[in-house]
């Protein structure tokens, strides 16, 4: 096999530091939700309006970036979007009102905006054919980073303050460097790469209609998964703490195992789809978890724990795989997918918070832990998504006619 079509392990290795980074960076805002709480005096509508702003920079922005770049690629632009963050935090770190706040979480919106289109469509020329697996290992930076957040917020940020956030910093600088020899990287062999995945692209692919109906099936999954990761992110300390009555160290520690079995599920789900079809990763990950989600509101501490981690370990393998799935539907618009799937998360995600935040303070937290335990049932729609053969015969009929 030429060197220009082997799997990049260690430029997808690179990426997943990066998102990684990245994505640390962004989780240390929703870890300290609790301290904003307090110091602000911020209602639940508030801390959502917070991630909404995080979520809806980034989702807008995203598809636009993604368009741009299939057309003019621009690698470096990943260091300049790492840039972004990097003011996003030093804001954060000095924040002294609650507008300010809004300002920091969308700065790192805007810096994420920029770098998950164009470093998704980065792991795919690297994947060397192996998209499930680059997708998974490349999100399974982003969703440990996720994880890191609250622990790190309960072990540094907690005991030191606001302003000890802004020695993160040193992490978006080491990203930085990091994003500039991967762009690099891309001008050499990945140049010769793209121009190969384009001459691929001539192979038959779906008919229009087919296309946008499966695109919207996988959109309405992403809505269901997102906005329930959302409820976690957002709300599960404000839920442990309510119900059980935990300290909000104890809390960020569950919320960290929560995180943790996301990144180990995301690891799972790419390599799993390029085995056995995307269909049936995407069909068992997200109405699989629905008996967990059902069972959650009701269970002790112990059980919570327990499910909170399946729950975080079975949902979280869907997404690479959905990604992949929109992907090889529009092969000669990688960068354009990747912004609109990650966009549409982030969006959902963000509006998604708003709105719950808003229901938590109309009735109670515990009510909208029970009312996001049916969001996985919109798995289901998962059934009527073309399997592999199914797609080769559709393939195969547009290319005839």
């Amino acid at each position: 096999m030429s060197s220009s079509h082997r799997t990049a392990l260690p430029v997808l290795g690179a990426l997943s530091v990066c998102h990684l980074l990245n994505d640390l960076l962004q989780s240390l805002l929703p870890a300290l939700y609790p301290v904003f709480k307090d110091s602000y005096s911020l209602d639940f509508w508030q801390i959502g309006m917070i991630t909404l702003a995080n979520q809806v920079t980034a989702s807008l922005l995203q598809p636009l970036v993604g368009h741009y770049t299939d057309a003019r690629p621009h690698p470096y632009s990943l260091a300049l979007g790492m840039s972004v963050t990097l003011a996003g935090v030093l804001v954060l770190a000095s924040a002294s009102t609650y507008p300010w706040l809004l300002v920091a979480a969308a700065l790192v919106g805007i810096g994420s905006s920029i770098f998950h289109p164009e470093s998704s469509r980065i792991a795919r020329l690297a994947s060397g054919g192996r998209h499930g697996l680059a997708q998974s290992l490349f999100q399974t930076g982003g969703n440990l980073g996720t994880s890191l957040g609250p622990l790190l917020a309960a072990f540094f940020i907690l005991p030191r303050g606001q302003g000890s956030v802004a020695w993160f910093s040193v992490l978006a600088l080491v990203a930085i460097v990091i994003l500039w020899r991967i762009g690099r990287w891309y001008w050499t062999t990945g140049q010769e790469r793209r121009r190969s995945a384009v001459h691929l692209t001539a192979a038959p692919t779906l008919p229009p209609a087919q296309v946008k109906k499966v695109m919207a099936i996988l959109l309405a999954l992403v809505f269901s998964k997102y906005v329930y990761v959302s409820s976690f992110v957002s709300f599960f300390m404000f839920f442990l703490i309510d119900r059980f009555g935990i300290s909000v160290q104890q809390a960020q520690f569950h919320l960290f195992g929560f995180l943790g079995a996301v990144a180990a599920g995301t690891f799972m789900g790419g390599p799993l789809g390029d085995r056995f079809g995307r269909k049936p990763v995407i069909l068992a990950s997200i109405l699989g978890v629905l008996p967990f989600a059902l069972a959650l509101p009701y269970a002790s501490l112990f059980w919570t724990t327990v499910l909170s981690v399946m729950i975080g370990l079975v949902l979280s393998s869907a997404f690479s795989a959905i990604l992949v799935f929109a992907q090889e539907l529009v092969p000669h618009r990688v960068g354009l997918v990747s912004g609109l799937f990650f966009g549409f998360a982030f969006g959902v995600a963000g509006a998604g918070a708003g709105a719950l935040g808003w229901l938590a303070d109309v009735t109670s937290i515990d009510f909208v832990y029970h009312l996001c335990s049916f969001l996985p049932a919109i798995g289901l729609l998962a059934l009527w998504l073309p399997g592999r053969s199914r797609l080769l015969q559709l393939a195969s009929s547009s290319s005839n006619s």
